[in-house]
C-alpha cells in the first residue's frame, strides 16, 4: 500500500475489522437464530422460509462486505451497510406478521419477557448460545419475540454505524479526496 512519507496517510486505509463490529456480532447472532426459528416454526418448502433466512444472511454478509470495501470505497461502505439495514427492516416485518397472522402477542418494551431478552445484551461473549433456549425451547411466540428485541438491537447498531460513516464520509471524504490529498502534498 501507498503510503505519504510527510503526512504518514496510506493510499488504502485500514479497513474489514467487521468481526469486532457490534452490529456484524449481532447480524450472526440473528441469522443462526432465524434459522432456527425458521426450522422449526416454517414450512422448509416455503418462499417465507427462504426469504427470512436470506433476508438475515444478506444483512451478515452485507456488513462484511461494506467493510473489506471500504479501504477503496467508503460509498460502497456506506451503500453495504444500508442494504444491510434493510434487510434487517424486512427481517423484522416477517417476525411481526408471523405473530399477528397467528393471533400471537407481540410483547411490549415494557413486558418482563422482552426486558429479559433486550438484559442478554449485556451478557459477555454474547453468540446464538446466549438466546437458544428462547429460540429452540421457547413456544412460536417466545422465539418470535426473542427475534424480533435480536433484530430490533440490530437495527440500533446499524443506525448507530450508518451516522457514523455518514459523518466521516462528510469530513474525510472518500478514496477520490483522499487521492488527491496525496498526491497533493507529493508535489
Amino acid at each position: 500500500m501507498t503510503e505519504n512519507p510527510e503526512s504518514g496517510e496510506s493510499l488504502i486505509p485500514k479497513h474489514g475489522g467487521y468481526r469486532d463490529l457490534k452490529s456484524f456480532q449481532n447480524a450472526a447472532i440473528v441469522y443462526d437464530a432465524t434459522v432456527a426459528f425458521c426450522d422449526r416454526f416454517i414450512d422448509r418448502r416455503s418462499r417465507t422460509h427462504d426469504q427470512m433466512v436470506q433476508a438475515a444472511r444478506s444483512g451478515k454478509q452485507n456488513i462484511a462486505e461494506g467493510s473489506m470495501a471500504s479501504g477503496t470505497s467508503r460509498k460502497t461502505e456506506l451503500k453495504l451497510v444500508g442494504v444491510a439495514r434493510a434487510s434487517f427492516e424486512e427481517l423484522l416485518q416477517d417476525y411481526e406478521d408471523f405473530l399477528r397472522q397467528r393471533g400471537l402477542e407481540e410483547w411490549g418494551k415494557d413486558d418482563p419477557r422482552k426486558q429479559r431478552i433486550r438484559g442478554l445484551a449485556w451478557a459477555r461473549d454474547r453468540t446464538y448460545k446466549t438466546y437458544r433456549t428462547h429460540v429452540e425451547q421457547g413456544n412460536a411466540e417466545t422465539a418470535a419475540n426473542c427475534l424480533i428485541c435480536l433484530v430490533n438491537q440490530t437495527n440500533y447498531l446499524l443506525d448507530q454505524q450508518l451516522r457514523h460513516l455518514d459523518r466521516r464520509f462528510l469530513e474525510e471524504g472518500g478514496m477520490t479526496e483522499r487521492l488527491y490529498r496525496m498526491r497533493r502534498e507529493r508535489r
